[in-house]
């Protein structure tokens, strides 16, 4: 795509005349610790976006589990059990090289969204682990985020989506499948077919 030159903004300065300045309450939601409200969020929430950045660039990825599968160690520590997954771990690659991390919450029916920007460690400790562990199964490791800044997002994004609304729901055959864009994506290479018939019993079997 091209781009007029002149419309191309490059420096912050340009950004704040065309953007103003921001109102008061979007800068003072902004605090360093857990208030008991953004405590309650995260405790409610079952899914969060997980963003890094490494060497080789960024990386955006979904965590989820049942409401609270993010434990609130205290007000300025998070701890995000590392699920099963595809074994890329991205992410975890990331935070060995740069510990900074954001994490987007999101509670079902709820239009507002919960940010923290942070630093994390990864942890094997078995006992912690363990404290983790769903039907048996521990997560390999722990994400420890140390929070530097939390705040709320407001609805605006939510509400013009319409995320929650069930009449905005995608009815899923209008798409492609898993094994469609698999197959795609490898030029042929994977049998597309094999993968949606076996992915409910992989899932099952795979989930923790």
């Amino acid at each position: 795509m091209s781009l007029t030159p002149s419309a191309r903004v490059t420096d912050e300065a340009t950004l704040e005349r065309l953007y103003g300045t921001p109102a008061a309450p979007s800068v003072v939601k902004e605090v360093r610790r857990l208030t008991p409200s953004y405590r309650a969020f995260v405790e409610a929430s079952p899914f969060l976006v997980l963003a890094t950045a490494g060497p080789e660039g960024l990386d955006c990825s979904p965590r989820g589990d049942a409401p609270g599968f993010v434990r609130v160690h205290d007000d300025a520590t998070l701890l995000v059990p590392d699920r099963r997954g595809n074994k890329r771990i991205d992410s975890l690659r990331n935070v060995v090289r740069d510990p900074r991390v954001a994490l987007l919450f999101l509670v079902p029916g709820v239009d507002e969204t919960l940010r923290v920007n942070g630093r994390a460690a990864i942890t094997t400790d078995p006992a912690l682990c363990e404290s983790f562990a769903v039907g048996g199964h521990a997560p390999r490791t722990v994400l420890v985020v140390e929070i530097e800044t939390v705040y709320f997002q407001c609805a605006r994004a939510l509400v013009r989506s319409g995320l929650w609304d069930p009449a905005r729901r995608v009815a899923r055959e209008t798409l492609p499948t898993a094994g469609t864009m698999l197959r795609e994506a490898s030029g042929g290479r994977e049998d597309g077919e094999a993968y949606d018939r076996d992915l409910p019993e992989r899932l099952r079997a795979t989930l923790y």
